[in-house]
């Protein structure tokens, strides 16, 4: 049947964008329905500042007048300048098993994106590496945790087999119990004992109370320690605020933290850990508050017993003065004093060797995987992989160098 894509220009197209995900995984038990006013307010102009330095096309694939497929085009000017590249990005891709419908797509934003001069189109990013992003393609027997999704196992094949994109890059995502402290490399727990009495820096909670003022010093940490990262784009602080409006409810302050030296109060590095959500969210079922959507949260919220590490960071001037061990070390004091004792990690680069021999020093294994995928839209633009590991049927090595610019975790 003939698959036609049309752009999203109505108030009722916008509501089909949004409505197609719960229909589609309506019979899925690992899938976690996002809360509905969320997602609305995600892809509103008027609410999500990612706006302001954007240009955003939504589509709709439809085959007999049904909507089957759903894909988001952008150009992000911050991610342009910052990494100096022309990008354009796709996101927010959701399909049913077509290969004919995936192809649609693909194609309707790849051509979106060349007419605005991009030289590859790069995702999914819904709508950056600060949103969900990436395709899971393992881990699909675990419920998704906080900021992550899950995805049905066919959207692999049709993005690499009928859609022909290539591998940009995977994160791994680490699982993480907070407990047995024997069992972490000494060297973590050596470093961490002379944070303080060494090198003057204080390690404290978070303060949920000053709010505005926690996320300006994380913020601070935030766009310093991650700048190198494939990808990375900086938050504004309009987002970084918007952010904290919305992980309010979630934020608990055992597992949020700030480094700062203790003479000139000059914050050196920040972990931003979160209770997971999700397993409260999942308990509402279909997304929604009302009537008692709500209600199921409040009580379900009482029994979430994992975490997932958002963000953990130090800044380069302070990265071999054990900051991230002590970080890691207040880790296992929080699990000690809530319902929490383990979780995952945020995820991270595949090519980041410094943070993964980090993770196995803390006794972790990669239980998740996600991909970034790429199609060049040029004759001049290069794969970010040469093309025996561009292939989907090999996992592709670690390349490059570690990126440390983020966790120090080779100080251990």
């Amino acid at each position: 049947m003939r698959v036609e894509i049309r752009p999203v220009e109505t108030k009722a197209q916008r509501k089909e964008f949004l409505k197609f995900p719960y229909r589609l995984y309506a019979n899925e038990p690992s899938w976690v329905a996002p809360l509905r006013f969320e997602r609305r307010q995600h892809i509103d102009p008027k609410h999500n500042p990612f706006f302001e330095h954007a240009e955003v096309q939504l589509f709709l694939a439809y085959q007999g007048g049904r909507v089957v497929g759903r894909i988001s085009a952008h150009v992000d000017d911050n991610l342009n300048e910052f990494q100096d590249n022309l990008w354009g990005l796709f996101g927010f891709f959701e399909c049913e098993d077509d290969a004919d419908v995936a192809t649609a797509l693909i194609d309707a934003a790849a051509d979106w994106n060349r007419e605005r001069g991009r030289d590859r189109m790069v995702g999914p990013m819904s709508f950056s590496t600060n949103d969900e992003c990436g395709l899971l393609i393992e881990g699909y027997g675990l419920t998704p945790i906080i900021l992550t999704e899950w995805h049905f196992p066919y959207y692999r094949n049709l993005l690499e087999e009928a859609c022909g994109m290539r591998k940009a890059i995977d994160t791994l995502m680490w699982d993480l119990h907070i407990s047995g402290k024997a069992d972490v490399h000494p060297a973590i727990w050596e470093l961490a004992g002379k944070v303080e009495s060494e090198h003057g820096i204080v390690c404290r909670p978070m303060r949920k109370k000053e709010l505005q003022a926690e996320v300006g010093r994380f913020l601070e940490v935030y766009n310093e320690a991650w700048e190198r990262n494939w990808g990375f784009v900086p938050l504004s602080e309009k987002e970084a605020r918007a952010y904290a409006q919305n992980l309010r409810f979630v934020l608990d302050e055992n597992w949020a933290m700030i480094a700062e030296r203790s003479d000139t109060g000059e914050v050196v590095g920040a972990a931003l850990t979160l209770p997971d959500f999700n397993l409260a969210i999942k308990a509402a079922g279909n997304g929604r508050l009302l009537p008692f959507g709500w209600l199921k949260i409040l009580r379900a919220r009482k029994k979430i017993d994992r975490v997932r590490v958002f963000a953990l960071g130090v800044k380069r001037d302070y990265q071999h003065a054990g900051v991230a061990a002590r970080l890691y070390e207040m880790h296992y004091e929080s699990a000690e004093s809530t319902p929490q004792t383990g979780g995952e990690t945020g995820w991270i680069l595949e090519t980041n060797k410094a943070m993964n021999r980090g993770m196995e020093g803390m006794g972790g294994t990669v239980v998740r995987r996600y991909r970034f995928y790429e199609r060049l839209l040029t004759e001049s633009a290069e794969p970010s992989l040469p093309e025996a590991e561009a292939f989907p049927w090999r996992e592709a090595a670690s390349h490059g160098e570690a990126n440390e610019a983020t966790l120090a975790a080779d100080d251990a």
